[in-house]
C-alpha cells in the first residue's frame, strides 16, 4: 500500500499495455545512449563536475547549494575549465 503522506500512488501495474511498456524500454535506453554518448564527446562535464566535487569535499560547506551557486558562476570557471582540459590532452599526448 502507497504511503498516502508522501504524495505518491502506488504501481499500477496494468496502467500501460505491453506495446506501451516496449516502447518505453526503447526510451530509455536511447536516452542512456545519447546521454553517454554526450558525456563523453563533452570531456569538460567531467571536469566540471569533478572539479566542484573536489572543492565540497576539502572546503565541506554548510549550505551546498549557495556554495554550488558560487562555483558555477565564478567567471573564471570557463578559462579554468578550458586550461584543464588542455592540460589534460597534453598529458595524454
Amino acid at each position: 500500500m502507497a504511503d498516502v503522506g508522501s504524495g505518491l500512488e502506488g504501481l499500477d501495474l496494468g496502467a500501460l499495455s505491453p506495446e506501451q511498456q516496449a516502447q518505453l524500454m526503447e526510451f530509455k535506453i536511447n536516452t542512456r545512449i545519447a546521454n553517454e554518448k554526450y558525456l563523453r564527446s563533452h570531456k569538460e562535464v567531467e571536469l566540471l563536475l569533478s572539479g566542484f566535487l573536489r572543492e565540497v569535499m576539502l572546503r565541506r560547506p554548510e549550505n551546498i547549494p549557495e556554495f554550488a551557486a558560487e562555483h558555477f558562476t565564478d567567471p573564471e570557471l570557463p578559462m579554468k575549465t578550458q586550461k584543464k582540459l588542455a592540460e589534460k590532452a597534453n598529458q595524454v599526448n
